[in-house]
């Protein structure tokens, strides 16, 4: 007995029909996709992961503490009036230089009905004015300070450090200072005094940093981003932290064998810094291990190295 369909039938079952087809096809297309992906397969069935490797170096980690600082004059003073009055005359302005014995301004100590003459103030030191000086006309006594010299050749940089890293502080640490005016110019500098005391309030100690050579694109006044190195690790090998996979408080590491697999070791980790860690026990010196495609691996298991985008 032969079945007859309708037209509306034939119709259905010929979409049925071609919804299957691409079913099919997407599948294939699926594992296709797969296997570009990272995931190949080798002689005998075996999996084969595509992977980055690295050469294992002992490295020397810098260790350091970024913070602010603000560039300022080495040598700088405040200038005072003899007598309390009005500033009557102003020489200087911002950014003047001045010798010693140079008259920056005049002081009228005149009171009402009554007549005085003007008292000259000197510049203590030589230098450059490095503060806006009083107006004419301000009242002023022989506490207020007209304005303030300094020596813009010697410039340093005052940078507060939090207590937590006091210990590791003293005189000689080098840093990397960079402003906003010139951010890719790093300039060096040396540590040349620690505080003796922690301010109670911020619970920091101040440090003094001198540049190691005399810059003109630094001014006084500037602010400073601070990259103060404070310790050097050394005598381990290093690698990327983020290529270890982490098993609770366990680490491994993937070394590759000169038949393209791999072994699974547990390895001791040192110190890090920015993200490159130091690995004590595990693997060593000369080693290639991967540093990228690890958490598709597992002990033994067949890898592609395309490092630098070469296989091998």
């Amino acid at each position: 007995m032969k079945l007859k369909l309708t037209k509306p039938q034939i119709v259905v079952v010929a979409v049925l029909a071609l919804l299957g087809v691409c079913v099919v096809v997407a599948r294939k297309q699926a594992g296709a996709n797969q296997n570009a992906g990272g995931m190949r397969r080798g002689r005998g069935g075996n999996s084969v992961v595509s992977v980055k490797t690295q050469i294992l170096e002992e490295t020397v980690l810098h260790g350091y503490i970024s913070t602010n600082g603000e560039i300022e004059s080495q040598n700088s003073v405040n200038v005072f009036p003899d007598v309390s009055g009005k500033v009557m005359e102003t020489n200087v302005m911002l950014g003047s230089p001045v010798k010693r014995g140079d008259i920056i301004a005049y002081i009228d100590p005149s009171a009402p009905g009554q007549y005085y003459k003007k008292s000259p103030v000197y510049a203590p030191i030589s230098g450059s004015i490095i503060s806006t000086p009083l107006k004419n006309g301000t009242t002023v006594s022989t506490n207020t300070t007209i304005a303030i010299i300094g020596d813009i050749t010697n410039l340093q940089v005052s940078a507060n450090i939090p207590e937590r890293f006091v210990a590791v502080l003293k005189p000689g640490l080098k840093a990397d200072i960079s402003v906003e005016a010139y951010p890719d110019v790093i300039f060096k500098a040396t540590v040349t005094r620690v505080s003796p005391v922690v301010d109670t309030v911020s619970r920091t100690k101040e440090v003094l940093l001198h540049f190691d050579t005399k810059d003109e694109r630094v001014n006084d006044g500037m602010f400073g981003k601070v990259k103060l190195f404070t310790e050097d690790y050394t005598g381990a090998v290093v690698m990327p932290k983020d290529s270890l996979v982490q098993n609770g408080d366990s680490y491994f590491a993937y070394v590759v064998n000169e038949d393209s697999t791999v072994s699974k070791r547990e390895v001791t980790l040192g110190n890090t810094v920015d993200g490159i860690v130091q690995v004590l026990t595990g693997v060593k010196a000369g080693e290639k291990v991967v540093v990228q495609g690890q958490t598709s691996l597992g002990d033994g298991s067949k890898i592609q190295d395309i490092t630098n985008g070469v296989s091998r």
